[in-house]
């Protein structure tokens, strides 16, 4: 999924006012237990409580003004893109097992297919990160690919470290020295509660994103930040308020594409001929 331009231009001044309201309105409607779109009413209870003015937003008339009308816009958006296409594209541990063993037939991957971090019974594969595996693996060609970078991205200039990230991705392309595009997985087929592990990933990609900006305002070449996530019970039972913070970044240009659950067997292998591409047009000396 790729940011709405609509909102792609947006002040920070805009996501001060995004998280603001989120936080006094809420992300979700307890009831249906959907994302909410905030009303006049709760807007004006969350600014009250909070000693805020909402002048920027409404005028002395009550009417919105422009800035308020894309705050109600972007609000909308972000409820019907969760509710009706991110929700339908999350799958439970079964769906994504079913998916994964379908891709490993099809592909017959040489690529590495790592397992999840659980025992006994749970052990097995992990399951979305060997999908991105898989359909990377069959849509790079001859090119190289490192899905499993055991140290920190670094761009480099006439082959000196320029910038190193603080963090370690989950895969690059072609490689985590100067690549073209980089990728986190946060898959948690097998956990029962929304931990803090879940909500530190979001923040961990935050850091990532911004890292990324300074770089790109730096002047160096723009770097693909991805990131792909699964699990059904995980993500909208129990942390729809941690989506709404993804789409947000996507569209704070933090995250250059977010790919949610079954998602990936069409939009990664898009994805890659991309990269292909753009690799192929680099120059060869960074």
């Amino acid at each position: 999924m790729k940011a709405d331009i609509r909102f792609l231009s947006q002040s920070r001044e805009f996501w001060a006012n995004v998280r603001t309201i989120s936080q006094g309105v809420g992300y979700t409607d307890k009831g249906t237990k959907t994302i909410l779109i905030p009303n006049r009413q709760q807007l004006h209870r969350a600014f009250d409580k909070l000693d805020l003015s909402l002048a920027h937003i409404e005028d002395t008339h009550g009417n919105l003004t422009q800035f308020g009308n894309v705050l109600i816009d972007y609000f909308t958006y972000r409820s019907e893109i969760l509710n009706n296409v991110v929700r339908l594209n999350l799958m439970n541990k079964d769906e994504a097992e079913e998916l994964f063993n379908q891709l490993h037939d099809q592909l017959r991957p040489t690529c590495p297919l790592p397992l999840n971090k659980q025992k006994a019974e749970k052990k097995n594969y992990a399951f979305l990160t060997g999908m991105v595996n898989m359909l990377v693996d069959a849509n790079i060609g001859s090119y190289s690919c490192d899905y499993d970078p055991r140290s920190l991205t670094t761009v480099t200039h006439n082959r000196m470290p320029l910038r190193t990230l603080s963090r370690r991705v989950d895969g690059a392309f072609p490689a985590v020295i100067n690549p073209i595009a980089i990728w986190e997985i946060k898959e948690y087929y097998y956990t029962t509660t929304f931990g803090s592990r879940v909500a530190d990933g979001v923040y961990e990609s935050l850091l990532d994103g911004m890292e990324l900006t300074e770089l790109e305002q730096a002047g160096h070449q723009k770097i693909h930040h991805m990131l792909v996530v699964d699990d059904y019970f995980t993500w909208w039972e129990c942390g729809r308020s941690y989506l709404c913070r993804i789409i947000d970044m996507l569209h704070m240009r933090y995250i250059d594409e977010v790919i949610f659950g079954r998602e990936v067997v069409h939009r990664l292998p898009v994805l890659v001929n991309e990269w292909k591409q753009q690799l192929s047009a680099r120059p060869s000396s960074i």
